[in-house]
Order: structure tokens, then C-alpha cells, then sequence
């Protein structure tokens, strides 16, 4: 289910002009300001053009951006739905489970190992037609962050939130995420259910192997994705604005390894595969072509099947603006400049 959305959202990257319209009006005014000083003193200068107006061209360049900003909106067509539908569909439902501990913090996968996964499953959302999907993010313990769904935008907005802030206890709970996958699923769903499991595997909780097992008698494919090297590395952390690394309570510094071999059990037992992510490839598209292989079911979803253009509304802002910046004129008016309308004489 999509409320809002834009018809034409490849209008929008339109909008980075913006920044280069603004470099080259503060370059102008640069250039108009060497020019007046080398006619003079700058306050004998601005004696001589009392029309000369410093707000009025500034007012004038921000109107026009504004114009420019809604009238690119206007191409891109922003709608709001406006019929709900039921729409069945052939796909499956698809739980990733992202490890948020302070270890995904570490650079061996450039720039760091969450983000990196963080940007892969973006790149997979965007591939979505049919299926569902529902994340799950975990550390010291294990929650919910999208409930099982077809609304792709809002997975994705959720998903550009994510931070190993957001769960206060620490560790690799990866049982806990498997327990929490299990009961994410579609109640009527019993087959075509596949989770993926992002993590360093460093596991100091609970034991994952036989909740994959338990997840097995469910009918549920786990795949497994192991982020990191395993010689180990430190983990950076941010203190007071200095980045430093992470040290344990006798003052050493902490190395989070890659345990592939926890990662390779949980996925044999489920019959899935086990991936080593690499700074080129995560593996989540090798993942989804064999996800993609699994039996379909009849997945029901709500959607909105019409939408209304709102584009009018920017059209009219636009014509405005412009007709703004076209009356203001450049320079002050003689005959408006003498009028005072609250001058009294006493």
C-alpha cells in the first residue's frame, strides 16, 4: 500500500541544478561587487545609484528557485491514492534479519559493514514486484522494524533509519532473530516463507542452531550472509567527536571476526546457502535468484489501485512565483520610495 507517491519520479533529479544555480549567483554578485569597488568607495558609490537595491535581486534569485522547485514537482507528478483494492499476487514472503550490533561498525567492508548491507538490501527492494517483505533488525535482542508487507517506500524509509543505537542491549542474538522471523510470517502462509540473516556471526547468546532447526519444521528457508573477515578488526567508535576503537573493561581494544562456521550450520539446517559478503558483492542478488526458484503462493495484499494528481497545486505556486519575481523590479522606485504612509506631522 502506497499513498503517496510521483508518476514521474526521474523528473526529480531535476532538482540538482538547484545547487548549481545558487554557486553561480553568489559568483555574480562576487564579480558585481569587485566591479562597483573599482569604481570607487562603496559608500560614495551607493550615494550616487540611490536606486540601487541589495534586497530586491536577492528576493527576485530566491523566487525563482522557488518556481524552478515547483515546477519540477509539477513534472514529476505527485499523487495521493485514492481507491483501495485487494490485489492477489504470485510471489513470497521474505524476512532479512540485519545485525545492528556494534561489530557491523567495522570497515573491513567499506565504509562499514551495516551500511554496506544496509545499501544491498535498498538495491533488492527496488527489484521487489510480487513478493513480500518484513526486516527484522537485532542485537542483544531481536525486533521488529517492518512488518511483513508489499509498501516497498516505506521499507526503504524505514530501513535508511536503521543504527546500532536503536537496540540498547548489545551482542548477536541471532537465535532471538530466527524466534522473532518465525512468528513475522503470514499466519495462513504455510510454504514460500525464506529468511536471510545478515551478521558477522560472532553469536554470544543463545543458540541458533536449533532455532533454525525449529524454523526447518515451519517450512522456513533460512539463507545466511556472513559480513566481515576472519582475521578480525577493530571497531570504530565515535567519542567526544574523535573516532576511536572499541576496547573491552581491561583496556584492550576489542576485534570483531567473521564466524562462518555458526552461519553455514544455521543455513544447512533449513536447507538454504551460506554467502561471504566481499566490497563488491554482498550477496543478496545470488540469494534472491534462488529465492526467486521457490514455489509461489497466492500472497493477498491491500493497495491503492488510483491515484489523483496533485500537480495543479505546484502549477499554481509556479505561476505565482514567477509572476512575483516579474514585478519586483531590480532597482527602487523613485515615486514609491518618497511615499511615507505613516509620516505625521505634529
Amino acid at each position: 500500500m502506497q499513498l503517496f507517491r510521483f508518476a514521474n519520479p526521474a523528473f526529480l533529479y531535476l532538482l540538482l541544478i538547484l545547487p548549481v544555480l545558487l554557486l553561480l549567483y553568489i559568483i555574480n554578485e562576487i564579480r558585481k561587487k569587485k566591479a562597483i569597488r573599482k569604481l570607487g568607495d562603496m559608500a560614495m558609490v551607493t550615494t550616487l545609484l540611490p536606486e540601487m537595491s541589495k534586497s530586491r535581486p536577492l528576493i527576485k534569485f530566491i523566487l525563482l528557485l522557488l518556481a524552478i522547485t515547483s515546477g519540477i514537482i509539477m513534472l514529476a507528478r505527485p499523487q495521493f491514492g485514492s481507491k483501495l483494492q485487494d490485489v492477489k499476487k504470485q510471489g513470497v514472503e521474505v524476512v532479512i534479519a540485519l545485525d545492528v550490533s556494534n561489530s557491523m561498525l567495522a570497515q573491513d567492508i567499506q565504509p562499514n559493514r551495516l551500511t554496506r548491507a544496509k545499501q544491498a538490501i535498498s538495491r533488492l527492494v527496488d527489484k521487489l514486484e510480487n513478493d513480500k517483505i518484513g526486516l527484522i533488525v537485532f542485537a542483544g535482542d531481536a525486533y521488529t522494524q517492518i512488518p511483513i508487507t508489499t509498501d516497498y517506500a516505506s521499507a526503504k524509509m524505514f530501513l535508511s533509519t536503521i543504527s546500532p543505537d536503536m537496540v540498547p542491549k548489545q551482542g548477536t542474538a541471532i537465535g532471538a532473530a530466527i524466534d522473532l522471523g518465525m512468528k513475522s510470517f503470514s499466519p495462513d502462509n504455510s510454504k514460500s516463507k525464506a529468511m536471510i540473516i545478515i551478521t558477522d556471526g560472532e553469536n554470544h547468546v543463545d543458540d541458533p542452531v536449533k532455532s533454525a532447526e525449529e524454523a526447518a519444521r515451519e517450512g522456513i528457508v533460512i539463507y545466511t550472509i556472513g559480513i566481515g573477515s576472519t582475521e578480525g578488526v577493530p571497531i570504530p567508535v565515535t567519542v567526544n567527536g574523535k573516532t576511536e576503537y572499541l576496547k573491552d573493561a581491561s583496556g584492550n581494544t576489542v576485534v570483531t571476526k567473521l564466524d562462518e562456521d555458526i552461519l553455514k550450520k544455521i543455513a544447512m539446517a533449513t536447507g538454504g546457502s551460506y554467502v561471504r559478503a566481499s566490497n563488491s558483492n554482498i550477496g543478496l542478488d545470488e540469494i534472491y535468484n534462488q529465492i526467486k526458484k521457490m514455489k509461489k503462493q497466492e500472497l493477498e495484499s491491500t493497495m491503492y489501485s488510483e491515484y489523483n494528481d496533485q500537480f495543479q497545486i505546484f502549477a499554481a505556486i509556479m505561476l505565482f512565483l514567477v509572476f512575483a519575481e516579474f514585478m519586483i523590479m531590480d532597482r527602487k522606485n523613485r515615486k514609491l520610495a518618497n511615499i511615507r504612509l505613516f509620516k505625521f506631522k505634529v
